[in-house]
């Protein structure tokens, strides 16, 4: 006889009620949180970002000394945005080429960040790398307002060189410069090796808040342009799949992988209830006796294997007498003695006596108990 193994309706709502109120709980406290913070911008030198790598810090001293500040996430929201004034670019790679051609030519005042070769071709083709160091308090030790004004600034990065003669290059870190800035007919190029000290946490430290203000508060509006992997001017092809991911489906896919691993671990430490299968093959009475008793006397287990045979015995007895399952001792002993015209304490003695000492005792035990059953058997 089998028993069914195969969770029904009922068993499975009992076993996943309580994860599924715990996701559901989990579910609600994140959508609390997320509209009692309302509309926030984050990310790396974005002007809303109150982060520590944000800008909001710089943007407001901008916005206070009258600079009217447009941000920007998009190649088509730069391009619109961008007429004449100043635009900082945060990420120059990130920019088609052909794009960051045209907003050099549409604004007075162009600072890239950290710009590779191909931004460099395209902005300031007389500019080149040469290579990058560690971001430090650096010294001007040259005549660009900015950095005099400023003096010592949290810069370094990306190392720059020019053959431009004209050309005005700052901030020399091992003899490159990593500030170079350049003017021709149509306005004026500035190559930052990074922009650490635009950053909320360094704002405050050196010179960088009026190092800041001063160079991209040139004009009266700046156009603050923090491209984007999302923006579709870039080529899809040619990005990695998970930059088409966005940050916050990222973010939801670790929070249930965790959740999934947590739920994993604790329904593991659960033992389900013993079952029951039929023997895969048919093993005879004879084999199995013999199994239990080479376990009984491997372990001297000598009193428990009398009281199973007299067990065993009782059973039959009664069945064959015609007594109750419950019948006790005095019932069976009587009954017992009287069809076999055994004393009654003998018949005690070998249903209902102490254990054997020894083995000895034992197979004399059994080969009593079969003579009391043959005896009942023949009466």
């Amino acid at each position: 006889m089998s028993t069914a193994v195969s969770p029904d309706l009922r068993r499975i709502w009992r076993g996943a009620r309580v994860p599924l109120a715990l996701l559901l709980l989990i579910v609600i406290i994140a959508l609390a949180i997320v509209l009692s913070r309302g509309k926030q911008t984050s990310g790396e030198f974005d002007p809303g970002s109150y982060e520590p790598r944000g800008s909001h810090a710089l943007a407001h001293l901008l916005e206070q000394q009258g600079v009217q500040i447009r941000a920007a996430h998009s190649l088509a929201e730069a391009r619109e945005a961008a007429d004449s004034g100043t635009l900082l670019i945060t990420n120059p790679q990130l920019v088609p080429a052909n794009g960051l051609a045209d907003l050099r030519r549409r604004v007075a005042h162009l600072v890239l960040v950290a710009p590779g070769s191909t931004a460099l071709d395209m902005a300031a083709p007389t500019v080149s790398s040469a290579g990058a160091g560690d971001i430090r308090t650096l010294q001007p030790d040259c005549t660009v307002g900015a950095a005099v004004s400023a003096g010592s600034v949290t810069l370094g990065g990306r190392h720059y060189r020019t053959d431009d003669k004209t050309a005005r290059a700052c901030y020399r870190d091992g003899g490159e410069p990593t500030f170079v800035q350049l003017a021709d007919r149509t306005g004026t190029v500035t190559v930052l090796g990074s922009a650490e000290a635009f950053t909320n946490d360094q704002i405050a430290k050196e010179g960088n808040a009026a190092f800041g203000m001063r160079l991209l508060g040139d004009h009266r509006q700046l156009i603050w342009y923090v491209p984007s992997t999302e923006d579709p001017a870039l080529d899809s092809e040619k990005k990695p799949f998970v930059d088409l991911i966005p940050p916050g489906w990222r973010y939801g896919a670790l929070t249930v992988g965790i959740a999934i691993v947590l739920f994993a671990l604790w329904r593991a430490r659960r033992l389900g209830p013993v079952v029951r299968e039929p023997l895969p093959v048919v093993v005879r009475s004879a084999e199995t006796a013999e199994g239990r008793a080479r376990l009984y006397r491997r372990g001297g287990a000598t009193g428990h294997a009398a009281e199973t045979l007299r067990e065993a015995a009782r059973t039959r007895l009664r069945k064959r007498l015609g007594l109750p399952r419950d019948a006790g001792p005095p019932a069976v002993v009587e009954t017992v003695s009287a069809r076999t015209g055994r004393a009654p304490n003998e018949v005690g003695a070998v249903l209902y006596g102490p254990s054997p000492s020894d083995e000895a005792a034992l197979v004399r035990l059994a080969d009593e108990l079969d003579a009391v059953e043959r005896e009942v058997e023949r009466s």
